[in-house]
């Protein structure tokens, strides 16, 4: 069966970032309504992310804001939201876009979503950068060197002399002295007989 090139998973994702975004714009707008306050998290490395070093350094992976009572200056646009807070009563400007986030909490409702980092907004640079390796340079440049030395596998054998079999007939006791000459091959065969007709006296 052929698999769907729709991707549903992330058509769902984005319909509800689209929904913390309205919340957030409703919110920018009109305050938070009773009890309701916001638990976002998001990925501090994310691209688009804009916080201090100093929060950066104690959160280099993910961290989770309040919007409840200490915010102000909340703005949405499409594409990410501002929000000014306090931490340890040092002020803080956040932009965060919405691909970076992995959570959202409301605890008065209680409604809670998560959500999967999106590859091309939220991956790190380390992981970015991987795919562009090429992953197979070594076992060429060994090839090279291998050729460039003569120590390819397959070059002993294609380079092998037509007369390779000469050794063996000139390592027999009997021809130490013989070179391997074409002339070498009738005098093993004279040997051969010599033998055959030593065994038959015997």
């Amino acid at each position: 069966m052929q698999s769907s090139a729709i991707r549903y998973d992330l058509l769902v994702q984005d319909a509800l970032r689209g929904m913390v975004r309205d919340l957030l714009t409703r919110a920018s707008r009109e305050g938070l309504p009773g009890d309701h306050h916001f638990f976002v998290t998001f990925k501090t490395h994310a691209p688009g992310v804009q916080l201090s070093a100093r929060m950066k350094a104690q959160y280099p992976d993910e961290i989770t804001i309040v919007l409840q009572h200490q915010f102000w200056d909340l703005s949405v646009s499409e594409r990410q939201f501002e929000v000014g807070l306090s931490f340890s009563n040092i002020p803080e400007r956040l932009i965060v876009p919405f691909a970076a986030l992995t959570g959202f909490h409301d605890p008065v409702a209680p409604f809670t979503l998560k959500f999967e980092p999106l590859v091309e907004e939220a991956e790190t640079p380390a992981s970015a950068a991987a795919p562009r390796a090429q992953p197979r340079p070594a076992p060429r440049l060994a090839e090279k060197r291998a050729e460039d030395e003569g120590a390819s596998a397959a070059k002993p054998q294609d380079a092998a002399p037509a007369t390779a079999p000469a050794p063996a007939r000139a390592a027999a006791p009997v021809e130490a002295g013989a070179d391997a000459t074409p002339a070498a091959p009738v005098e093993g065969e004279a040997k051969v007989v010599s033998i055959d007709a030593f065994r038959k006296k015997t």
